[in-house]
């Protein structure tokens, strides 16, 4: 917000109105860029961020989002400003406050869930490393943007690997090539796993067999035994066995289709 008595102290010096008191705002700000011209700029150009902002508003995003995203643009375009071009500042910062909504709804589309503070900081240390990396004239390091953008150096990392959230990795045949880091995370194929259902299903219709044909299986296929051993084992003939393996078995394929 502008310190009291800013905006009365400049239109003295400028004694001008309207337009040409808006011009004189810019002049003094982007000569001097003192933070309380930039305030008293901000909000008389406020009109600017909401009338943009009303335009994606059907988009269902809120709306005061809409407009924070969008003051992040008018203040971008009021540093960007060189009101010794001749340019009309609207004409020059709609563009740039639309480009920011745009980009806000494009980085929307996050794949997987991130909290809403890490996505505010990877918005704000998103615009304050462009507007350095122009100010600067080289890609700014951590530490500069965290200074610059009012944050720790731990939540201007968090923020840019936030980014790596927007688009999973491709899972085609090729994609271990190009990404290297994801074959080490994929999972391989695991033999106990996939017989872990047809277990899970034997149990339950074993559980359900009286107690001397549950051990007649577990003989056959638990211990490996023949027919004939089994016979042995529980007193009767081998062919009593056999028709009755045969039985309990279609009894469980049965059950199980």
């Amino acid at each position: 917000m502008a310190l009291p008595g800013v905006r009365d102290e400049i239109l003295d010096d400028d004694d001008s109105t309207g337009g040409d008191e808006l011009a004189a705002l810019h002049r003094r700000y982007h000569q001097t860029r003192d933070p309380r011209l930039r305030d008293v700029l901000v909000e008389r150009h406020a009109g600017l961020v909401r009338g943009q902002a009303l335009r994606f508003a059907h988009r269902g995003e809120d709306l005061d989002d809409l407009m924070q995203v969008g003051f992040w643009g008018l203040l971008l375009a009021i540093e960007r400003f060189d009101p010794d071009y001749g340019v009309h500042f609207a004409g020059f910062a709609v563009p740039t406050i639309t480009g920011h909504l745009k980009r806000h709804f494009r980085d929307r589309r996050w794949s997987v869930r991130v909290p809403r503070t890490v996505k505010d900081n990877y918005l704000r240390v998103r615009e304050t490393r462009e507007f350095l990396s122009q100010d600067l004239g080289h890609a700014p390091s951590t530490e500069e943007i965290a200074a610059e953008a009012g944050l720790g150096v731990g939540e201007v990392r968090e923020a840019l690997e936030a980014a790596f959230s927007f688009r999973p990795l491709p899972l085609n045949p090729g994609s271990t090539a190009e990404h290297p880091e994801l074959d080490a995370l994929l999972a391989r194929p695991c033999r106990e796993l996939e017989l872990a259902e047809d277990r899970g299903l034997a149990a339950a219709l074993l559980a359900q067999l009286p107690a001397r044909e549950q051990r007649m299986l577990w003989l056959r296929f638990g211990h490996n035994l023949t027919q004939q051993e089994i016979a042995v084992k529980l007193g009767t003939s081998q062919m009593s066995v056999s028709r009755r393996l045969t039985r309990i078995l279609d009894t469980l394929r049965a059950v199980a289709a």
